[in-house]
């Protein structure tokens, strides 16, 4: 799992906009992929990429005054590049385009999928903001027998698979380098059964989807939500439940699944930030039960218990 960055802020400051811009796409085209860009006539030219691989896949974001992209015969050509991507518009701007005969206009939240080895033209606003999951076109054509079907059709930001995908991959992106295969194999299933669920994949497809990609970004979203909030005492399941628009029952299943029940779950974030917290010189004016109370402990005498039994000390012992 690899992150790659690349700025116009990393450009030669003395070249002219039209020069840097120039470069950049070059640059592009060299490293990335085959487009024909054109920039803002409004604002000064800005574009920043962000791509994490992960496997076969890649977790890509673009932000910026580009306002056109289109990929022609010639740009297929050149680089040979044929794999699908789940564009994702995330800024207030409209992003519309056309492929395959079928002219698609997705607003902010909303998605479509795009294929790489078909001409493609999209517009935006003066400044966007896209995120892009590239998959091979053999991963999804195996895992999904329709996907070209679903070429340029537009995915409404209410899609619950999309959502789940935009934060499992938000996850991945943000939290540490995956090296086990055993895991990136994971993940690749997952975002490809996600995806064949925002886009309508029908029949068995959906079904595997259903049963494998959704429950695992429900996990991820259940487990984002505990560290998030672990620390405020009210925090239950009935409430992540609630948050998510799941069943509390629904939670529990795929934490015990997982291997650790909700409070299991919760004790451990308290106790490890507390852990934290007494070993760290910064809190050394701080009463130990000044740091079991922001820590979501609110009876000190049962945090003493819990954070002996776990670390084979007294609170007082660790700092």
């Amino acid at each position: 799992m690899k992150k790659n960055v690349f700025s116009s802020n990393d450009l030669p400051q003395h070249l002219t906009e039209q020069a840097r811009f120039a470069l950049w796409q070059d640059i592009h085209v060299a490293e990335i992929w085959s487009v024909e860009y054109s920039i803002s006539g409004n604002l000064p030219f800005e574009a920043d990429i962000e791509a994490t691989a992960m496997g076969p896949l890649v977790l890509g974001r673009m932000a910026g005054t580009i306002k056109h992209a289109s990929r022609k015969a010639r740009n297929i050509a050149d680089d040979g590049r044929d794999g699908y991507l789940l564009l994702v518009n995330n800024g207030d701007t409209l992003l519309s385009g056309t492929q395959v005969g079928r002219d698609y206009s997705i607003g902010k939240g909303e998605a479509a999928l795009v294929s790489a080895s078909e001409a493609l033209k999209m517009t935006g606003g003066d400044k966007n903001i896209w995120m892009n999951v590239v998959v091979p076109q053999a991963l999804l054509d195996n895992a999904l027998a329709d996907a070209n079907d679903r070429l340029a059709l537009p995915i409404g930001a209410d899609n619950e698979a999309l959502a789940m995908l935009k934060r499992y991959c938000s996850f991945l992106e943000n939290g540490p380098a995956i090296v086990s295969e055993e895991l990136i194999g994971h993940a690749t299933e997952t975002i490809v059964d996600l995806i064949g669920l925002a886009i309508g994949a029908k029949g068995e497809t959906a079904e595997l989807a259903g049963m494998r990609g959704l429950r695992a970004a429900r996990l991820q979203a259940i487990l984002a939500k505990m560290r998030d909030n672990f620390a405020d005492p009210a925090i239950s399941a009935q409430r992540v439940a609630e948050q998510l628009r799941l069943s509390v029952r629904y939670v529990h299943d795929l934490l015990q699944e997982a291997g650790v029940s909700f409070a299991e779950r919760i004790l451990e974030l308290r106790l490890q930030r507390a852990h934290k917290m007494l070993s760290d010189r910064r809190c050394d004016q701080m009463r130990i039960s000044e740091i079991a109370l922001l820590c979501g402990f609110s009876d000190v005498s049962y945090f003493n218990r819990c954070f002996r039994r776990r670390f084979g000390t007294t609170p007082s012992g660790a700092r």
